[in-house]
């Protein structure tokens, strides 16, 4: 890995950017895709999976008899892990419950808010070159918790015309029933626009490759909500002298592996610290199946030394990574301080792999920097909020003038006259 040491903060900006990909170029193949799928439904769906994932399909829903057979090819100890992982994101989730109270505002104004499930949404799950099961997880377990009505999977096929049997297992887990054997742009056309057998979802959860990040970003422009703006997956990892470099090496390949766009970013205060982390992510590296991939996203990664934590601090909060490692001594003072994250591991142990599988938080998690602006997926995430108001006559004596004299500022005679004729009623 590239060693940056004590760059100046005019420097930050460029040494923090992420891989750029030009979505200019994008546009025009996934429009194309929308389009048919809007226009030809599961004939159009079955078609672009004959081209993009090889596969002849005669249905695109997964059978009782599919789910069945994927069950039994799941091994016990994995079923296990999964029920586990369920159950720790279903307690953290359920205690996201929103309570709403009544506010008298003023006196015969009474106001409050409800929380409503979104009825139907939309969850893709990758099937790639890494079957996120673990995403089905995710999404599913929020969106039951939530009260969502109809969740709707899709995830493309191998070239058999199967799902892998782990992402149809952790469905059965979260209690999902509708899914569908469709990947990549058509999944996402399919659930914006509707066809035959795939329903129209109101919002679109899940991670993707870059044509699925542009289709999703496309339809929400007119057709659904979706999660967040989604980019390549990335971590930051800041350590002191304190820090283990096995565990530091570790960490950051576990995010390089997700894919060549990946970023991997050590801030550290420690030279010998950097040193033998960068030596410790070569030795792990050999030893990776997927170290072909790993190391082209290691061309995007680096470890910057830094003159002191505080400087750490300010660099951390700028980078605003999607997962935030703090293998640092005083790491809770630390962490209180963070103002810029997806996700935050605290301490030695606190490894991203564990809130990616099974310590009960959510791993969809906003990236490129939108953890400046946008949170991660949570229960609020499949709600939405209703708010109520109730005024008496004491209520139309409390604001009625203020109402008045605003709407007439604003130019606005209707809006006076709403009030106006109540306040002469009384």
């Amino acid at each position: 890995m590239n060693i940056i040491k004590y760059p100046n903060q005019t420097e930050w900006a460029a040494l923090l950017e992420r891989p750029h990909r030009d979505a200019s170029e994008l546009r025009e193949t996934v429009q194309t895709v929308l389009d048919q799928i809007r226009q030809g439904g599961d004939a159009a769906v079955k078609e672009f999976e004959l081209k993009f994932d090889k596969v002849a399909l005669d249905s695109l829903a997964v059978t009782e008899d599919e789910l069945d057979e994927a069950e039994a090819l799941v091994s016990e100890e994995l079923k296990d892990a999964l029920e586990l992982a369920h159950a720790n994101i279903e307690k953290f989730h359920s205690a996201q419950k929103f309570v709403g109270e009544k506010v008298e505002s003023a006196p015969g104004v009474v106001c409050w808010q409800k929380s409503v499930p979104i009825e139907k949404v939309g969850l893709y799950i990758p099937g790639g070159t890494a079957p996120l099961f673990s995403t089905v997880l995710m999404l599913a377990t929020p969106a039951k918790i939530a009260g969502c009505q109809e969740i709707v999977l899709c995830t493309p096929p191998n070239k058999e015309g199967k799902v892998h049997p782990a992402i149809l297992m952790a469905a059965k887990v979260a209690g999902v029933n509708k899914i569908f054997k469709a990947g990549g742009v058509q999944a996402i056309g399919a659930m914006a626009y509707g066809t035959e057998s795939v329903p129209k979802v109101s919002k679109i959860f899940g991670p993707g490759n870059q044509f699925v990040m542009a289709a999703k970003q496309q339809v929400s422009l007119h057709e659904v909500a979706i999660d967040m703006p989604a980019g390549p997956s990335e971590v930051a990892v800041v350590a002191d002298d304190t820090a283990n470099p096995v565990f530091v090496a570790a960490d950051l390949l576990s995010q390089a592996e997700h894919g060549a766009d990946s970023q991997s970013i050590l801030i550290t205060t420690s030279e010998a610290m950097a040193e033998k982390v960068n030596a410790e992510v070569e030795r792990q590296l050999a030893l990776l199946p997927r170290r072909e991939m790993t190391e082209k996203s290691l061309q995007y990664s680096k470890i910057v030394i830094v003159k002191d934590l505080e400087e750490a601090l300010k660099m951390t909060n700028e980078y605003a990574p999607e997962h935030l490692i703090l293998a640092v001594e005083d790491y809770l003072s630390f962490g209180d301080r963070i103002v810029n994250a997806g996700s935050v591991f605290l301490g030695n142990y606190s490894c991203e792999s564990a809130g990616d599988y099974a310590s009960g938080t959510n791993h969809t998690l906003p990236t490129s920097g939108y953890a400046k602006a946008y949170s991660g997926v949570n229960l609020d995430s499949f709600c939405r909020k209703i708010t109520f108001q109730e005024l008496s006559a004491e209520g139309v004596r409390s604001i009625g003038r203020a109402v008045e004299l605003m709407a007439e500022a604003e130019q606005l005679d209707a809006h006076k006259n709403a009030m106006t004729f109540r306040i002469q009623s009384l």
